[in-house]
């Protein structure tokens, strides 16, 4: 977003609230750094004041201050704006604001936090193991069952039962740690059935950054079809990465393509399958100039962060400063355009 009293664009989290806009620097925050109060306030979208960005809509507060947020998408940014929208005309017309949605409202401990079980649910020898599994003639790989899910939360003592669990998992969901794959739970995820999320064996869901993909065999020439590969590809290239957990670097070999937006990453040795895959859809990518537990790569001005849109950090090095423009470029384009 950028405010009025901000000359630089900043992702923020935004909480549409009955009476106003509220951000946050992080999701987990308890306190907002700022308030935008709807009462008086005026919206415009599509907004044209930054040509070179899209999906941006003006919100005016009633004292002229102007405020521009960008979507990560076209359908996001809509969405943002008939809700706004409507919290003004209630506003107006003396109702209060109560935004419709599929799901049944989730409330959770504030214990709780979501980012760090995701860590633990991923971690390679505590965690959910990851798998390949068939269904309807179709192989999935890299993903598990909602009934996994739900054990590996009553296991890990995170729930007290499995109806707690279910209300865990569909927040998880919703926040985007966990994607449907599958008719199955695609439908759930979807509002058609009673929970988003799924306590089934044949229900299967997969890590957004893991590099699930899915074969499926046609009927009439068995040809594979990889759905996470299908994308274009934009660009690849080794760069080094920075591992989650001891931090090390290694060298990857990257694969960028667009719809779908994804960030494969292999063995530079070799390997057809990947070792993970980062979604960039909604996901911001700047250059990094500072970074106290990497300076021996912090050099020349080549490092990188991809911070996805559940809030998952990745760092890269690029060989040369010009490469590093260049991938920020190609990701910052496929992330808008690609799904």
């Amino acid at each position: 977003m950028q405010g009025s009293m901000f000359n630089t664009w900043k992702p923020m989290w935004v909480v549409l609230l009955e009476d106003g806009i509220e951000f946050y620097k992080r999701k987990a925050d308890n306190s907002p750094k700022g308030m935008v109060p709807l009462k008086g306030s005026s919206i415009n979208s599509p907004c044209h004041d930054f040509g070179k960005r899209m999906f941006v809509f003006k919100l005016t507060a009633a004292k002229q201050q102007d405020h521009f947020f960008q979507a990560a998408y076209l359908e996001e940014r809509d969405a943002w704006v008939r809700d706004i929208k409507k919290a003004i005309h209630c506003i107006d017309g003396g109702q209060r604001f109560a935004r419709k949605s599929t799901r049944r409202s989730i409330r959770l401990p504030e214990t709780i936090n979501l980012s760090a079980l995701y860590l633990s649910m991923k971690d390679p020898e505590k965690g959910i193991k990851e798998l390949k599994l068939e269904k309807d003639k179709k192989v999935f790989n890299h993903c598990f069952t909602g009934t996994c899910v739900i054990d590996w939360l009553v296991s890990s003592n995170s729930i007290r039962n499995r109806k707690e669990g279910l209300m865990l998992a569909s927040s998880l969901l919703s926040e985007g740690y966990l994607q449907p794959a599958g008719d199955t739970s695609k439908a759930a995820a979807e509002g058609l059935s009673d929970t988003p999320f799924l306590d089934l064996s044949d229900a299967y869901y997969y890590f957004p950054d893991s590099g699930f993909f899915c074969e499926g065999n046609s009927s009439d020439d068995d040809v594979v079809l990889k759905e996470e590969f299908r994308g274009i590809v934009v660009k690849q290239g080794c760069l080094l990465k920075q591992g989650h957990r001891r931090k090390n670097w290694k060298v990857r070999k990257f694969v960028l393509r667009e719809d779908p937006a994804y960030l494969h990453y292999y063995d530079p040795a070799g390997g057809e399958e990947p070792l993970g895959a980062i979604h960039l859809r909604g996901c911001v990518v700047t250059a990094v100039e500072d970074m106290p537990d990497s300076k021996k790569y912090d050099v020349d001005n080549i490092l990188f962060e991809i911070i996805t849109a559940n809030e998952i950090h990745y760092y890269l090095q690029a060989a040369s400063s010009a490469e590093r423009t260049e991938w920020i470029k190609a990701i910052q384009a496929v992330a808008r355009t690609g799904k």
